[in-house]
């Protein structure tokens, strides 16, 4: 990961150093199930003792044995005498380590990202029920619409962020499994009952059927969850953009003593975090098709995966994490216009044509056809609600229509109208 996006707290989960650290918790894990059983007794707390996790000296026995696994192993026995040393990485296979330790990594990864989740949700969910009064233009094809809540564009991301956390912690809780099952996972030397012991003391669950290695679809699962993650993101940064615009200006982006936004323009506020995360998403879910594509090895194993998921996983993950935790920022210190949002409600009219539409369908018997045809050319043809209505008067349609019961769509009435079921939704949407 680049310095400019690095999440310390993920990165450090990844680095050399625990990542063989984390190679040793599953090594002492192993040997703690074969005390007393394969092993003699006394073993583990001496290999505690001397064990000490070097990078620099595996990365120079590495050069030499072209093999992490074998380079890490020696560099731990190295410091051991004979009769410890040759019970270490006892009747297990190189992925046995690499996938549990990863499977362990990613674990405490995922631990950061379901809190960074939980404070977006929880931002979300405030800004949302700060805004749920404020009336605004709905946009479809980005055209004006409909009046809605504008808390609920906020409500509306609440309620998706919430599914994928869901998802994560269930991913999280059930899904994360390690192996101690030896060359194509066939318990030539080691039992199902001693690997059961030394995984579950890990805190992960035992893979079902392993082949050497942890099949890849848990973590083109993982991959794809954090990839529609990120595809929440890019909405809601969308969306803030786009509101963003100096011709829209519903809400800016929070704007810092001493920030600049332009180098030759000093009038500019920038969407810059909406952007940023905009770009970062776009690399999160490219690293859906490098998953998909690791799930398909040859017959038990090869390592064709491996090189990819040193570069991408660790990225993925870091990403997300500082995605999320700028978001979640962000959304905090938004500032939202009210003024200029209910502006554009209450200084035009022509939404009501579906209501007006609806209210003359239930009192009349004209054909849907008809009416909408006539509110159609008033829409079209008027330039102010008193024009608006004389054209549908003027139709000769609705003799029997009181157009003073609704005629006049005053703010109050407006609201009446367009946010009477908004508790509603904001009620079923946090059940």
């Amino acid at each position: 990961m680049i310095e400019r996006y690095d999440s310390p707290e993920i990165s450090d989960i990844w680095s050399p150093f625990n990542k063989f650290k984390t190679y040793l918790d599953v090594e002492v894990a192993l040997l703690n199930a074969l005390e007393g059983k394969r092993i003699p007794k006394g073993i583990v707390s001496t290999i505690v003792e001397k064990a000490r996790v070097n990078p620099e000296r595996i990365e120079e026995i590495e050069k030499i044995t072209r093999h992490d696994v074998i380079a890490f192993c020696t560099s731990i026995t190295e410091n051991l005498p004979d009769e410890i040393s040759k019970y270490f990485h006892f009747g297990c296979t190189s992925s046995d380590i690499i996938d549990t330790a990863t499977n362990l990594q990613i674990k405490k990864s995922v631990g950061l990202i379901i809190k960074q989740l939980n404070k977006l949700q929880e931002n979300l969910l405030n800004k949302a029920q700060e805004t749920k009064y404020i009336i605004a233009m709905g946009r479809s094809h980005g055209m004006h619409a409909e009046p809605m809540s504008f808390g609920q564009k906020f409500l509306s991301l609440y309620a998706e962020i919430k599914r994928r956390h869901q998802e994560l912690l269930h991913f999280y809780e059930n899904e994360l499994t390690g192996q101690l099952s030896g060359a194509v996972g066939n318990y030539t030397v080691l039992t199902p009952e001693i690997e059961k012991e030394a995984i579950e003391s890990l805190g992960l669950k035992v893979e079902p059927v392993s082949t050497q290695i942890i099949p890849r679809d848990y973590i083109t699962k993982l991959v794809s969850i954090n990839a529609q993650i990120a595809s929440c993101l890019e909405r809601l940064a969308v969306e803030i953009r786009l509101l963003h615009h100096s011709d829209i200006n519903e809400i800016y982006e929070g704007f810092s003593k001493g920030q600049k936004g332009s180098s030759t323009m000093p009038h500019k506020k920038n969407p810059i975090s909406a952007e940023n995360i905009t770009g970062i998403s776009r690399v999160i879910k490219s690293h859906l098709s490098i998953a998909l594509e690791n799930q398909v090895l040859w017959h038990e194993r090869d390592i064709s995966h491996s090189s990819a998921e040193r570069l991408f996983l660790p990225d993925n993950l870091g990403l997300l994490f500082y995605a999320l935790k700028r978001m979640s920022s962000t959304v905090d210190n938004l500032v939202i216009n009210k003024d200029k949002i209910q502006q554009k409600v209450f200084g035009q009219y022509k939404y009501i044509s579906s209501f007006v539409m609806h209210k003359l369908i239930e009192e009349n018997d004209n054909s849907r056809e008809e009416i909408y045809a006539i509110t159609q050319k008033a829409s079209f043809e008027s330039k102010t609600k008193e024009e608006f209505f004389e054209i549908i008067r003027n139709s000769g349609k609705f003799k029997n229509t009181d157009f003073n019961s609704f005629e006049i769509l005053d703010e109050t009435s407006l609201r009446n109208t367009f946010l009477d079921h908004v508790n509603s939704v904001f009620t079923r949407a946090q059940k």
